[in-house]
């Protein structure tokens, strides 16, 4: 139990969170402007778990608990953070039980209840649902009430790290009046809903145009009555990272803009205005090239890259996923187009440092195109005329897509050339950020269909410890018609030994053995090629001088604290 005592410890912060000083009152600093160059497609983060989504809902739907810029848990519609020494969590570790705050109330005026919270553990279960964020809820048995502000919940298993349900913004609460016609296979119906969302948090939806600008004013039934401190909300979506950089920076028209994936010396360039100032934190972000382990060749229709279109012809050989890793150079990537907001990396699980390997750096880290060629050649590629190799009628010719960035582009330049020097032929192709990220199961161009050979895009976890987001990769999170493409496991990989040493990390309290069982998971993704990881991204944003109360967050949402942003007078 002294592990356990310590690992819980390790993520609990102070029972209230740590705001700006008090506002005014409520609304007395007029509107707050939001650039997302890549535009938001739903307020639904449980049928989308695009980045954007999570961010511009959370300033709508809140969780029971999330953590803030350290990786500390923080209590948000709860007393405190349950722990085995408060009582909160269960001695054998089978249950815990969250103590809701009893005046907070939806933005509708209704009060809020444990039923909402157990009815959004059914949501997301819900067969058919087609539920993006299903691993939140992996090893929970059962969510129930013993009064209207208790919730417990009871796991399959003794659950040493149980902060996972309902606890960051990947696992919000919704309202089971709002929802409770849209379970299963209705999800993806219920557009006022999913557009629309009642929430707890500071700002309701006022309007909301997909894929291109959402209105928010501020919550009058926010339970703290001199915040927000803006009265609006434009959170507008599209264009690029450079110009919603400009847009901060130079010009001044906006407030804040998330994600400026935008080469470091343009963004040097713009800050000379005097107008804004970046805010970055390294967190657990990776940009990394997904292999996709089924086959997705157009002629297959509907099976491709799903299970029954079979395995990927040239991906299933495990030489040519480390060749094509071995012949990437990510230190020029790094310098071409992150600089000091990025690192190499051959890990998927790049922070917190007690959890980030190094087994693989040794063969991974540095770019080694003659063994790569080795492996092509013993493993029976051969090139052909054009240069390109082929084996048995397969040729290694592949369709590498991406979001449209400038660094990506760029980036997808330089791997085709690494590529092209072992045999291995690139055809580039773009999407835009809101439709590749869009999650919408009846496009065609989202990342979680993967249509393509290989893709490439970032990604993180909430928090600070790499359970839940581990077991992503379970072979029953692999996304498919059946779960409305919404899985997590876009790689498609499955191992049953990945499986079995998931459900081992979920029963382990030792703090030491938790570190070494997830190197372990880490390790086997990268050596088996579910994907080549490259740059450890630290996450950053641009905001005006103006606006103060910023926390830049790499853990959670970067808008978790926007209830305690203000306007400098």
């Amino acid at each position: 139990m002294k592990n356990l005592r310590f690992l819980l410890a390790g993520t609990v912060a102070a029972l209230a969170v740590a705001g700006s000083a008090a506002h005014a009152e409520r609304g007395s600093d007029g509107e707050l402007k939001i650039l997302f160059w890549q535009a938001v497609s739903t307020l639904n983060p449980y049928l989308s778990g695009g980045t954007k989504e999570v961010y511009s809902s959370s300033m709508v739907i809140e969780p029971l608990a999330r953590y803030d810029e350290k990786g500390q848990l923080v209590p948000m519609l709860v007393t405190e953070i349950p722990t085995v020494e408060n009582g909160g969590v269960a001695k054998d570790l089978l249950s815990m039980t969250w103590k809701l705050k009893p005046d907070v109330k939806w933005s509708d005026g209704t009060p809020f209840t444990a039923e909402d919270v157990i009815f959004t553990w059914k949501y997301c279960v819900a067969p058919d649902g087609g539920c993006a964020q299903k691993a939140q809820y992996e090893g929970v048995t059962n969510v129930e009430a013993p009064d209207a502000h208790t919730v417990k919940i009871s796991f399959s298993e003794p659950k040493p790290y149980p902060y996972s349900a309902f606890v960051g913004a990947q696992s919000p609460v919704v309202q089971k009046k709002q929802f409770e016609n849209c379970v299963g296979a209705k999800a993806p119906g219920c557009t006022s809903a999913n557009f629309g969302p009642i929430g707890t948090g500071p700002f309701v939806v006022k309007d909301f145009k997909p894929n291109d600008v959402i209105t928010f004013e501020a919550n009058k039934n926010y339970r703290d009555p001199a915040k927000p401190a803006f009265a609006t909300v434009t959170l507008k979506g599209g264009g690029d990272a450079a110009s919603a950089a400009r847009a901060v920076l130079e010009t001044g028209e906006f407030d804040y803009a998330w994600n400026m994936q935008v080469e470091p010396e343009v963004l040097a360039t713009m800050l000379k205005a005097g107008k804004g100032k970046l805010e970055t934190a390294f967190g657990t972000q990776v940009e990394r090239i997904n292999l996709n382990w089924y086959n997705p060749d157009p002629k297959l229709g509907d099976k491709r890259s799903t299970q029954q279109a079979g395995p990927h012809p040239a991906l299933k050989d495990t030489a040519v996923r480390r060749a094509l890793s071995l012949a990437i150079d990510r230190g020029v990537i790094d310098e071409a187009g992150y600089g000091e907001a990025g690192k190499p990396t051959c890990n998927i699980v790049p922070a917190p440092e007690a959890y980030a390997s190094t087994k693989n750096d040794g063969w991974c880290l540095k770019q080694d195109i003659d063994a790569a060629n080795k492996l092509l050649d013993d493993a029976g590629w051969k090139k052909g005329g054009d240069g390109v190799r082929a084996k048995d009628g397969v040729r290694l010719s592949f369709l590498y897509q991406t979001s449209t960035n400038s660094v990506r582009q760029a980036t997808q330049e330089l791997v085709k050339d690494m590529w092209s020097q072992i045999g291995v032929e690139s055809e580039l192709r773009n999407v835009s950020a809101s439709v590749f990220f869009g999650g919408d199961p009846a496009s065609p161009d989202t990342f979680q269909k993967f249509y393509a050979d290989v893709e490439m895009y970032t990604n993180n976890f909430d928090g600070t410890d790499p359970e839940k987001y581990l077991a992503e990769w379970l072979c029953d999170k692999v996304p498919s018609p059946e779960n409305g493409w919404q899985g997590q496991n876009i790689p498609r990989y499955c191992n049953a030994q990945f499986d079995k040493l998931v459900g081992e990390l979920s029963k382990t309290s030792d703090i030491s053995k938790r570190e070494e069982l997830a190197k372990q998971l880490n390790d086997m993704l990268t050596e088996e090629g579910a994907h080549i990881p490259l740059i450890h991204r630290g996450s950053v944003s641009s905001h005006s001088l103006t606006l103060q109360g910023v926390r830049m967050n790499a853990w959670d949402s970067e808008l978790w604290n926007v209830a305690d942003w203000s306007r400098k007078k």
